[in-house]
């Protein structure tokens, strides 16, 4: 069972930054996986925010999220990063990692715990 753990989240003024990490715990390999990011809003349904291929060739981003936030990863440190810039209220939520077997991300095989962002003066 591949098991992934976030970190990074927390509370940031409109126009900050964060950095969130997603790290693969145990034996998981995390190149074998796609990997992306959601969010789920209070009352609203989760949705995608960046995606990443396995080797870190492709990327993908919600328009909402395109040119403030950049999904990366380092394999050899079995951890997907997502650096979120120019942060605004609308960017809270509840982010989660999420491993795929098959890029583009249609169905997630492993989803990680998810990490608290909130984004208010």
């Amino acid at each position: 069972q591949a098991q992934f753990v976030e970190s990074g989240g927390g509370f940031v003024q409109p126009g900050g930054s964060l950095r969130l990490s997603c790290a693969a715990s145990g034996h998981t390999v995390v190149d074998y996986y796609a990997m992306g990011w959601f969010r789920q809003a209070p009352a609203k349904e989760r949705e995608f925010v960046a995606g990443i291929t396995g080797s870190g060739g492709v990327t993908h981003y919600a328009n909402s999220v395109r040119a403030r936030f950049t999904i990366s990863r380092d394999n050899a440190k079995n951890t997907v990063y997502l650096q979120m810039n120019s942060l605004k209220p609308e960017d809270t939520a509840v982010y989660y990692c999420a491993a795929a077997l098959v890029y583009p991300i249609v169905s997630v095989n492993y989803w990680g715990q998810g990490t608290q962002v909130t984004v208010s003066s």
